[in-house]
């Protein structure tokens, strides 16, 4: 019995970090993971979460535009926001910056449903949007969000949709979390560093 993270790609446990260079995060497999979480957002099945999926894979798109201008220089995402900041621009840095927003709501909300297992998808995506993106929203994007996590399929038919094995589902789910909120940590934590502002 397949599930969701067995035919959705890259894994973000799958994600290498090589702690001897400041947790450097490889550009390639961490835009892979990235591109697979966005398939997420089918299951959730809403048209209401178009744009957020469509925000996600813009700025996937930029950093890896940046990436093929300067491979060399761009081998782990904070090189690749080092040597683009060394340029004078900042597109593909303002790209990680919001993915890393985009990805941070998408783990609080599921990690808080995983949690609190009698909570609706709706109030968890509430709660995470509140927490991650909305401050950083403006008033005409502010409605869009609200109405996709209104939009979120009810919990059953969520997780029903990810697998037919429960068991395996939350499993794979847990260690997806645990490798997505690893790189989450450690992106935010460079990414609030002098070296990565412009």
């Amino acid at each position: 019995m397949s599930t969701f993270f067995d035919t959705a790609g890259k894994s973000f446990s799958d994600v290498p970090v090589d702690a001897s260079k400041d947790n450097a995060i490889d550009t390639t497999q961490f835009l892979e993971a990235a591109e697979s979480l966005t398939k997420l957002f089918d299951v959730l099945g809403s048209a209401a979460f178009k744009p957020v999926k469509s925000d996600m894979t813009g700025n996937i798109a930029k950093i890896r535009t940046r990436q093929t201008e300067a491979p060399t220089e761009s081998e782990t995402l904070q090189d690749l926001v080092r040597n683009e900041l060394k340029t004078k621009k900042h597109t593909a840095t303002e790209g990680l910056v919001w993915l890393v927003r985009g990805l941070d709501f998408t783990a609080q909300a599921l990690r808080r449903n995983v949690s609190s297992t009698d909570e609706e998808l709706s109030v968890s995506f509430r709660d995470a949007y509140g927490n991650t993106l909305k401050p950083h929203h403006s008033m005409f994007i502010k409605p869009i969000f609200s109405a996709a996590m209104s939009a979120t399929p009810y919990r059953k038919d969520f997780y029903a949709k990810l697998g037919d094995d429960q068991a395996k589902v939350n499993q794979q789910l847990s260690d997806w979390l645990s490798g997505l909120e690893k790189d989450i940590g450690i992106l935010n934590e460079f990414l609030a560093r002098k070296e990565a502002k412009w």
